[in-house]
């Protein structure tokens, strides 16, 4: 299954959330509107863009739907954009580290998983460092994880230091030459202000393992949740100075228009999607892609 086909199957249900809005053949503001709410967009950029077509097909007062989803695609893609730039971290420094937070329960080991995996394919040595000390259930996930990708995990006993985990793991890392080291750490709401210091505090061991480390902070937040993803990832930005977003479980949830909220309101690129439950099933995320499987369109 080729990307754009992973990414149509992916956003079933918020396609059929949208297209069940649209009833006449012409275009229509207000369907375009419940059907930008329905995918949960939220109500400020779906007038956002809905303005935007207004502006583009006022020279064409009876344009048909297609043409205002074509209109709508253009509004979509291009809050969507993002200029393209590498994941940071000087490439006379290794390992690349990349520290993973969110809440409880959005899939944040398995995305480390799936994120070491990644990097193992595109020819990197990785590691993965098992923080989260405070389930042991999350520490045996990530050993199972790392006993059935062939990667290395380093954890410590359940209730210990997270960040004395971190800084075995930054030294294991740097000695034996690994390329990337994946921290995850305990998912926190992200309105407890001690457990947010803990994660502060995990990040400071590590700039100091590793000065200008980590190098990336990612936070994984799970769609289905709607607009409370978009409330994690602005409280979590205002703690951690996020560098990216990776937004987990789009195949289960008609509200993929969140991804395009988060963009527009955090201002961060989305790095990775989930499109499934499988090893390989994170992808890169991609605009185009994305907008033409939100509307189930062909333009290449």
């Amino acid at each position: 299954m080729g990307l754009l086909d992973k990414f149509k199957y992916s956003l079933a249900r918020t396609r059929a959330a949208i297209v069940a809005q649209f009833v006449s053949p012409l275009w229509n503001a207000e369907e375009m509107e419940r059907a930008l709410l329905a995918a949960d967009f939220g109500p400020g950029l779906t007038t956002e863009i809905v303005a935007g077509m207004r502006k583009r097909l006022e020279l064409n007062p009876g344009a048909t739907r297609e043409e205002a989803i074509q209109a709508a695609e253009i509004e979509i893609e291009s809050i969507l954009q993002y200029p393209k730039s590498e994941i940071r971290n000087p490439k006379s420094e290794i390992p690349n580290i990349i520290l993973l937070v969110g809440v409880n329960g959005t899939g944040k080991t398995t995305t480390a998983a799936k994120l070491a995996k990644h990097f193992q394919n595109q020819g990197g040595k990785v590691l993965m460092a098992a923080a989260d000390t405070f389930r042991a259930a999350a520490i045996e996930q990530l050993k199972v994880w790392g006993t059935r990708l062939k990667i290395d995990v380093v954890t410590g006993t359940y209730g210990a230091d997270p960040g004395s985990v971190a800084h075995d793991a930054i030294r294991h890392a740097r000695s034996e030459g690994f390329t990337h080291l994946i921290v995850d750490t305990a998912g926190r709401q992200h309105t407890k202000f001690n457990l947010m210091q803990e994660l502060h505090k995990v990040r400071r061991v590590i700039g100091k393992a590793m000065p200008g480390a980590p190098h990336e902070t990612w936070l994984v937040v799970d769609a289905p949740t709607g607009g409370n993803a978009l409330a994690q990832a602005r409280e979590f930005h205002a703690a951690l100075e996020l560098t990216g977003i990776i937004i987990t479980k789009l195949d289960g949830t008609a509200k993929g228009g969140i991804v395009v909220a988060i963009r527009k309101t955090i201002g961060l690129p989305i790095r990775f999607i989930g499109l499934g439950e499988g090893e390989e099933d994170l992808e890169i995320f991609d605009s185009k892609a994305f907008v033409e499987a939100l509307w189930n369109s062909d333009r290449s």
